[in-house]
């Protein structure tokens, strides 16, 4: 008899994203009246630049061609795209990165969730908590964090790095040593960062430990201090302990063309392993590319129209953080993020947990967000809004919160 990957089950519920979606589709169905606004998913909403769609259409015009007609994208991306990236992402920041080191993929989240392929069952595993639940969650699926302690709201073998206002969001190192560390910057949920002396000090220590820090910059391009590196990169030493994986999605709008990739160098080695040569194994065994006419769509964004269009995108969904942010703190709401990214994380009212202060939102003010708690044990007490709704959505939902 066949047998299954009982990790599986070991899996706490749906998929947070995925429970939200249940509870509002059920609210409606029982409230068909009802205006919902969605604050919770982060889920873009402006068009796609002009620029974008122009390459889309171009390379959809070739693709009906036989003399531009594009089959198979090569193992690692289009060499087009891939030198865009390093060109407009990495030089000029002063990092050198090679093409071989760049890894054209459909998201970041898909690759957040494969990297656990090239890595071994017995590693432990250390996340900022509260985290963007794939880290966890795809660690689990391969059985990499032991026991989920329901009492706890954790796994066993999950080194948790509280993340509060308490330490300013900044993660401490750990007691006991980790051998994989996963560092979203700047953070989903709580839209924090690490400025660069804080950023160096983790690659200092996963060097000198010979651990390897999996580094999520989806959201670099809502950075705005500058003390705040665009790339773990930029860190001295970050080569030899450091994965960077970043997405189209949020920067350009590509949620719904699916875009991204994964910087491995090939300095990076466990042993004489080469990481670089793992990855690129395993991407050619199980990833047959992004669509030649999406990635010829991500090339446009690195235009001069590309990127002018695209920060002006950027600079919409940031007033609509400044905008959530100030509302909120008028009200009385404790806040945090909304400065460098597109996240807000207010602490919820008179100690109230985060699924009761879901359920009030949704049932009293017709505004979803998302539970702290849905990211870990430290989210608990905590609540985030997203600033990708429309201008008008969003100042609709501050009204209605304020009314409560």
């Amino acid at each position: 008899m066949y047998k299954i990957n009982d990790n599986y089950l070991k899996l706490p519920g749906s998929y947070l994203f995925s429970n939200i979606a249940k509870k509002v589709a059920a609210y409606k169905e029982a409230n068909p009246n009802r205006d919902v606004i969605s604050l919770g998913i982060g889920d873009v909403t402006l068009p796609l630049a002009p620029a974008v769609i122009e390459a889309l259409h171009s390379a959809v015009d070739e693709m009906a061609q036989a003399e531009t007609f594009h089959g198979y994208a090569p193992d690692l991306g289009y060499e087009f795209l891939r030198r865009a990236i390093i060109d407009n992402d990495y030089k000029k920041r002063g990092v050198d990165i090679s093409l071989d080191e760049v890894f054209i993929s459909d998201g970041a989240k898909s690759d957040s969730g494969n990297i656990v392929d090239i890595f071994a069952q017995n590693n432990t595993i250390a996340v900022t908590d509260p985290v963007y639940p794939v880290y966890v969650d795809s660690n689990a699926m391969s059985g990499k964090t032991g026991e989920y302690l329901v009492d706890k709201g954790c796994w066993s073998n999950v080194i948790y790095m509280p993340c509060v206002a308490e330490n300013d969001f900044v993660p401490e190192i750990p007691e006991k040593t980790p051998d994989i560390i996963y560092i979203c910057c700047p953070n989903n949920p709580t839209g924090t960062t690490l400025n660069r002396e804080q950023l160096q000090k983790w690659v200092d220590y996963a060097n000198q430990n010979k651990a390897v820090i999996i580094y999520d910059a989806a959201y670099e391009a809502y950075i705005s201090e500058k003390d705040v590196p665009h790339s773990i990169f930029e860190c001295d030493g970050a080569k030899t302990c450091a994965i960077e994986m970043r997405s189209f999605s949020k920067n350009a709008g590509f949620t719904g063309t699916r875009l991204g990739f994964t910087v491995i160098s090939k300095e990076l080695k466990s042993g004489d392993v080469s990481l670089n040569s793992l990855w690129a194994r395993r991407h050619g065994t199980k990833f047959n590319g992004a669509p030649y006419i999406i990635q010829k769509a991500g090339e446009a964004v690195y235009s001069d129209a590309g990127k002018k269009q695209t920060e002006e995108q950027i600079a919409y969904y940031m007033k609509n953080a400044g905008m959530i942010r100030e509302s909120l703190t008028d009200m009385g709401y404790t806040v945090f993020g909304g400065v460098n990214a597109p996240y807000i994380w207010l602490q919820t009212p008179e100690g109230m947990k985060s699924w009761d202060f879901f359920d009030m939102l949704l049932e009293r003010a017709n505004v979803v967000g998302t539970p702290g708690s849905g990211f870990g044990p430290s989210g608990e007490g905590y609540f985030r809004l997203t600033a990708f709704g429309s201008a008008e959505n969003t100042k609709k939902a501050l009204e209605r919160i304020q009314s409560l």
